[in-house]
């Protein structure tokens, strides 16, 4: 290899002890179930410069307030600042960087060197990380952006899983590799897309795309309003643009092997249930690889239980590929109700989220807590009072569970195929 200073001789595994589950955290209740989850860093937004403005997204204080849980619970913070601003905007970008570095987060997020050089000044306790926006696809360019000051790079999801490989080994050996495992998959290059703009005036790169990717569409020839033809490939359906998820988990020891220091789950804007789920999942596949033990199917099984298109590998080993029977998201699983306290005999106070009754068949999962099957046994309201059904949305209700659980543990359910396009 002929990098000078930046050659190296070392296999990119073994690099680091323990690889980073990196978690989305939309809003305040999606931390918390990250957290809980066993994230080991969270990456989420504050009102402004953020790319997922339709996700909740943290106000100054609760921003305050995520950084101080987090902190308690060792877990890193990293604030997403990867809107490309426009000159209107950019004047906001140092006080807003002076108040995250005065907060003392992990890192900001950024996706282009005006930002960069801004954070360099205005935050200079913090790491600076480079997204995915950047369309890093190459050992130079992310060698570049170290040069620049970048303690990390977000590589672009194009790459393929021996790329990344070379990336890592010609890449200065403390410049940390962060790449997506699981979640949604942009249709355009590295998240670079203009559609939402053109459509419906929803700048894609300032953090407001309204997905038209995902839309479902039809013909409509000009003399005939209101008359609707389907644009079909096989007959049935259309997928001008069905990109399908990306989903790892079966591939945590390569990853590793290759270098990967943080493994990213895609999300912010999905549901705690989603974080808490696929945290524990990637999490515990982690630890697997960690232990060279294979991973147990049961938390293979956990990614199958959030709603999802139908999984890939990315571009890992090559073109993903459409999956051309559906564009559909499979939602088999509902939340019940959220565990908010429980006792050692299992005895727990719920909250309710969708409707169950006595007699029904659920299972029950937490954090650190492997799935359990149970039938709903009598259950009381937040009176004492016995109930065959529990049907008020959030209200309290009494059960007892078949093993301890800790809090923001979740009660759920197997539901017939939705099948809902999204």
């Amino acid at each position: 290899m002929a990098e000078g200073n930046r050659v190296t001789n070392e296999p990119a595994s073994g690099r680091h002890a323990r690889p980073e589950v990196l978690a989305p955290a939309g809003d305040m209740e999606r931390l918390r179930m990250a957290v809980a989850y066993g994230a080991d860093a969270v990456y989420l937004a504050g009102n402004q410069f953020g790319m997922r403005t339709f996700a909740g997204n943290f106000s100054p204080a609760e921003l305050e307030e995520a950084v101080k849980l987090c902190a308690a619970r060792g877990v890193l913070v990293n604030v997403t600042c990867n809107t490309m601003p426009r000159n209107g905007e950019v004047s906001r970008l140092p006080e807003w960087l002076e108040y995250l570095d005065s907060l003392r987060v992990n890192a900001v997020i950024v996706a282009e060197v005006g930002t960069l050089a801004l954070a360099k000044r205005y935050a200079p306790h913090l790491d600076v990380h480079i997204s995915t926006q950047a369309s890093i696809v190459n050992f130079q360019c992310a060698s570049a952006w170290y040069d620049l000051g970048a303690k990390r790079v977000i590589l672009a999801r194009e790459l393929s899983l021996d790329e990344i490989r070379e990336i890592r080994a010609r890449t200065p050996m403390d410049l940390e590799i962060e790449c997506f495992v699981h979640g949604a998959m942009c249709v355009s290059y590295s998240g670079r897309c203009l559609l939402s703009n053109y459509m419906t005036g929803r700048d894609s790169n300032r953090g407001a795309c309204a997905q038209p990717c995902r839309y479902r569409y039809a013909l409509v020839e000009e003399k005939r309003p209101g008359e609707y033809f389907p644009v079909c490939e096989d007959g049935e359906n259309t997928y001008i643009m069905n990109s399908r998820d990306m989903c790892m988990i079966d591939h945590i020891p390569e990853l590793i092997d290759a270098g990967v220091d943080s493994f990213k789950i895609e999300g912010r804007a999905k549901s705690a249930y989603y974080a808490a789920v696929i945290t524990q999942a990637y999490r515990r596949a982690a630890d697997a690889a960690l232990a060279g033990v294979p991973l147990d199917g049961v938390w293979r099984d956990e990614v199958e239980h959030v709603s999802h298109r139908h999984y890939s590998t990315g571009f890992y080993f090559g073109q993903p590929g459409q999956y051309t029977e559906d564009s559909r998201y499979i939602r088999d699983w509902q939340v019940c109700a959220l565990v908010e306290s429980c006792g050692a005999d299992g005895a727990a106070v719920l909250s309710l989220r969708n409707k169950f009754a006595v007699g029904d068949e659920l299972e029950l999962v937490g954090p650190g807590v492997r799935p359990t099957a149970f039938t709903v046994p009598d259950m009381t309201d937040g009176g004492g009072l016995p109930i065959l059904e529990a049907r008020k949305p959030e209200m309290k209700l009494r059960m007892r569970l078949p093993v301890p659980v800790p809090p923001l543990s979740l009660l759920r359910r197997r539901v017939q195929a939705q099948g809902a396009a999204q």
